[in-house]
């Protein structure tokens, strides 16, 4: 794996960052605890980022382009943060070391993506019955790690949460033209049991970029140590290069 002359298996503290995105309702805390102690055993520091409710995908930009300004960086994400940093790194080529995606939820078109639906219809449900009431039928209904990641990212997100959840249904993922220009390496994480992040988006990301690779985890795995996910990227970036 080369890409802007450095690689994160070779990689010092100085050398670059990861900037890692949350996916849709998700936070910082999160994508730090997924991806943080893996890059922090490579050398590789994280920023994780917390999204702005009100402007979800462009507050995710604007700290690409803040922690590109000193130089090229590892980017990644959960799910929309992703897709996200996919996309961007697509863009700027010479300011990504490669990419780090995972559980990606949709190619092209949110449409028809069960991820898609289920951010539209949460929505709806929060507009309708408020935050305590929502947020307790999602903890009742979902892992207990699911549920309490949630609970806590929801409700730091409140009162924006309705609209960011809206945003991130309508954002659209690279298509399969586009998976085919990304000119920095990928690895990619996926759960095989997890039907919002289905394993046949991950497989046709896959098949697509021109280098990538794959490895695969499972809810269980990631609701007892979500650094499993971190750790399967990175992992999955290293085989590109071999």
């Amino acid at each position: 794996m080369r890409s802007a002359n450095t690689s994160p298996e070779h990689a010092g503290p100085s050398t670059f960052v990861a900037v890692v995105l949350p996916g849709t309702g998700s936070d910082a805390r999160f994508v730090e605890r997924a991806f943080g102690g893996p890059l922090a055993a490579a050398g590789i520091r994280t920023v994780a980022v917390d999204p702005d409710p009100a402007r979800v995908v462009g507050s995710y930009v604007d700290a690409l382009e803040r922690a590109a300004a000193d130089g090229p960086v590892l980017v990644g994400g959960v799910s929309l943060g992703a897709a996200v940093a996919l996309r961007w790194a697509a863009e700027h080529p010479g300011r990504t070391v490669g990419v780090l995606a995972a559980l990606p939820a949709w190619t092209g078109s949110p449409e028809a993506a069960p991820a898609a639906a289920s951010a539209r219809w949460t929505a709806g449900e929060l507009r309708a019955h408020g935050l305590a009431a929502v947020t307790a039928a999602m903890v009742a209904s979902s892992p207990a790690w699911l549920g309490v990641e949630l609970a806590r990212s929801w409700r730091s997100q409140w009162p924006g949460l309705p609209a960011a959840l809206d945003e991130a249904s309508r954002y659209r993922a690279p298509d399969r033209d586009e998976l085919r220009t990304v000119e920095v390496p990928v690895g990619i994480a996926a759960a095989v049991d997890d039907p919002v992040h289905p394993l046949a988006v991950a497989q046709e990301w896959c098949a697509h970029l021109r280098r990538a690779a794959l490895g695969t985890v499972t809810l269980a795995g990631i609701g007892a140590d979500p650094a499993v996910l971190g750790a399967t990227c990175l992992e999955a970036l290293r085989r590109v290069g071999d």
